[in-house]
């Protein structure tokens, strides 16, 4: 549901995406207003990530409607992805580049005036902390800095949407704080609208303004965390999440080499 007065920086109608006989996402439909941060959780395998790479052109549906920032992603490929950035759930930094390198291509790829670019990724490393390491190789990095860096990196061209697909997956929790800082900070200055995917129920409890949940390829819930919680007569968002997704374990669908070949398939313009 739009807020009032907000357009839908993100619409979702009817979408469907099958791999075979499988049906990885079954039918949703949701709106992200402009300037919301908005949550998708889901057990692993549930949907989230093939979700997130459609709406950044990386699948294309089997059917359904999906407009990203007024742009269709299928049909609108290029003005889609200059629209957003994306924080990958796997690393998608050169190691072998320093950071200041990882930024410079990024710009270039997107064609970013020299004298921009360069003012942009002065104000961004600065803005993550990583300026005293600029000329470091990745490869010397943290999985902190490392995800700073590609945060940084994803708002290099001054997109309208940032997607977040569980970006503080396996940081403590201190790093984890840090960067949901500099997101809301980002939400809040710029009104960027923030998509992101999380395991850790704390965080989308204190960040989203509203929630979509997964499973098995359906939106089961939508709401704000207390909505969700009152509607389930739980205490806290994992237990509403758990009553409405089950206690077993979940596998995911696919392996980390499948979802790296596609995540770079952005690159391959």
């Amino acid at each position: 549901m739009k807020r009032a007065g907000q357009k839908a920086a993100i619409s979702v109608e009817s979408l469907f995406r099958k791999f075979g006989n499988f049906t990885a996402v079954d039918g949703i439909s949701f709106e992200v207003s402009s300037g919301e941060i908005f949550a998708f959780l889901g057990p692993n395998g549930a949907g989230k990530t093939t979700t997130i790479k459609m709406l950044t052109t990386l699948l294309h549906p089997t059917r359904g409607k999906m407009m990203v920032n007024g742009f269709d992603p299928v049909h609108e490929k290029d003005a889609a992805r200059h629209s957003f950035g994306i924080v990958f759930q796997d690393p998608s930094l050169d190691d072998e580049l320093t950071a200041q390198e990882n930024m410079e291509f990024h710009g270039v790829l997107y064609g970013i005036p020299n004298v921009l670019r360069r003012e942009r990724i002065s104000y961004l490393l600065d803005l993550v902390e990583l300026s005293e390491r600029k000329n470091s190789l990745v490869r010397t990095f943290s999985g902190g800095m490392k995800r700073r860096l590609e945060i940084a990196r994803g708002l290099l061209h001054h997109p309208k949407i940032l997607f977040l697909d569980e970006p503080t997956l396996g940081l403590d929790p201190q790093t984890r704080n840090k960067i949901w800082e500099y997101v809301k900070s980002l939400n809040k200055k710029e009104g960027m609208t923030i998509f992101f995917t999380t395991h850790y129920m704390d965080e989308a409890e204190k960040v989203a303004d509203r929630i979509a949940i997964i499973d098995n390829g359906k939106i089961v819930a939508q709401g704000t965390a207390g909505e969700l919680k009152k509607t389930t007569k739980s205490k806290s968002l994992e237990e509403s999440f758990l009553k409405l997704t089950g206690h077993h374990i979940r596998e995911e669908n696919s392996s980390p080499k499948d979802r790296m070949r596609l995540d770079r398939r952005l690159w391959r313009r």
